[in-house]
């Protein structure tokens, strides 16, 4: 199903996000994704009003939605009226673990219906038991068909506008279901995720856990965002979704065991959707503890790459450049004498050429510059990025006859867990940090080449150079 014809109601009202800023005398922004000048209007720019901007008309509501397309903006969650909690309907897929599941039950509360999917559990008297005891509803599969399809057989029983997906391993807040159900108030929003912490059982957190703290897979970050192929957040975990049933069809990819929730996420992007994080929600995922099953699971994520390669070849390159940014990385990466002046003359060039398509702004140079450098540390991370997790066998094999690679290889692992530790503020000591952050890329690097391998196909390994990259 297309969705429909955005039509935002009176007081929604959206504020620019971090990434987004003001040129030209308040009559330009910057900022998006991809990276955009938005032309205003005197009228338009007049209805930005601190950063923010209010439906109250048929104008505003235009140029709100123009923010929010562009992803310049996010919703203001305080205004945006409240959802009937009667209109959503919870489904559980859950294998084994009944003691996790009463926890997300005890959670969840009465408020809902809860439709819990037993993926034919190794004791399914021990789940039902569970399930009676919270009221909830029981379906079972007769035979175990991984989480996409349990998902689906609880879907397909929902008769309310709006469906929850709860991950058996996680514990829900009170407020985190209604807070979600905000966003639906935009016509145009079919899914809508929150943030996702690690879940302290009470006796304290290992290293691992406290760097998953800081640096789960999960946990998507403080800022709201909108997901989509390519952007700063580009997909959702399919640990806790709510959704918009009728945009949702027939819901995941059925057979599918892994990736399913990026699949879910890239297809309503295609089909003209909005998905949000909303991170003001909460929900807490119970962190694998021991390194076997860490590193093991890190490894089944990166699986998920060959297929999604498959089915959306065009977004699940693991880094995207313009045909110059690549330049400036292979000069760079060559390391000699010439290798700065060489990218320096590059950009320039670039920076000029960005330059001819801003005439409209008040200051093309300058915004091109910023532009241009801004490519510039956003290609240095990708590359950094294929070294030390993507492309790893590679780059340590290379390393062993190289010295300029084995002396990038070695500045890409240092630089990126000394940002990352910076970032994050981990409770966990920085030797501890790094060494986490080097085996978590290695992990997954390592499923990404076995599902490459396995389906004899390196489309899943290979960067796209294109000259509009997003």
């Amino acid at each position: 199903m297309n969705p429909p014809q955005s039509r935002l109601p009176n007081g929604f009202t959206v504020r620019l996000n971090r990434r987004t800023r003001f040129a030209g005398a308040g009559r330009e922004l910057i900022g998006g994704s991809p990276t955009r000048v938005l032309y205003l209007s005197e009228a338009a720019s007049k209805m930005i009003e601190g950063r923010t901007a209010v439906v109250t008309s048929t104008g505003t509501g235009l140029l709100v939605d123009r923010l929010l397309q562009a992803a310049m903006a996010d919703p203001v969650l305080e205004s945006l009226t409240e959802v009937d909690t009667d209109s959503v309907t919870v489904v559980v897929p859950v294998f084994g673990r009944p003691h996790a599941l009463a926890r997300l039950l005890k959670s969840i509360g009465q408020a809902y219906r809860v439709i819990v999917v037993d993926d034919c559990s190794p004791d399914p008297a021990a789940i039902s038991a569970v399930v009676h005891e919270h009221a909830a509803e029981l379906v079972c599969l007769p035979r175990n068909a991984g989480p996409a399809q349990a998902r689906n057989e609880g879907l397909r029983r929902v008769t309310t506008p709006y469906v929850a997906f709860a991950d058996s391993d996680v514990v829900v807040a009170p407020n985190t279901i209604s807070l979600l159900l905000k966003h639906f108030n935009d016509q145009r929003v079919a899914l809508v995720g929150p943030r996702i912490y690690g879940l302290d059982n009470g006796i304290g957190m290992n290293w691992i856990e406290r760097y998953e703290e800081a640096r789960s897979s999960l946990d998507l970050g403080k800022h709201p965002a909108p997901v989509r192929p390519r952007s700063p957040v580009s997909w959702l975990p399919g640990a806790f979704l709510v959704g918009r049933v009728d945009a949702l069809g027939d819901g995941f990819r059925d057979g599918s065991r892994v990736g399913e929730d990026v699949d879910l996420v890239w297809r309503l992007a295609q089909e003209g959707w909005r998905v949000r994080f909303e991170p003001e929600a909460r929900v807490w995922h119970e962190h694998r503890q021991s390194l076997g099953e860490w590193l093991s699971r890190k490894a089944f994520y990166g699986t998920s790459a060959h297929p999604l390669s498959l089915q959306h070849p065009e977004a699940v390159a693991p880094a995207v450049f313009a045909p110059w940014s690549a330049a400036v990385m292979a000069v760079l990466l060559c390391q000699r004498s010439w290798s700065l002046p060489v990218a320096g003359v590059i950009c320039a060039g670039a920076a000029w050429r960005i330059s001819r398509k801003l005439s409209r702004s008040s200051r093309p140079n300058r915004i091109a510059i910023s532009l241009t450098l801004r490519a510039v540390m956003g290609s240095l991370t990708q590359v950094m990025a294929l070294l030390v997790r993507h492309w790893w066998p590679v780059a340590v094999g290379g390393s062993l006859v190289s010295g300029r690679l084995r002396r990038a290889l070695v500045l890409s692992c240092v630089a990126d867990a000394a940002w990352e530790y910076c970032r994050t503020r981990p409770q966990l000591d920085p030797l501890r940090f790094a060494l986490a952050r080097r085996i978590d890329d290695l992990a997954y690097g390592t499923g990404v080449w076995l599902g490459a391998v396995k389906g004899r196909s390196a489309r899943c390994l290979l960067p796209d150079i294109r000259r509009n990259p997003n």
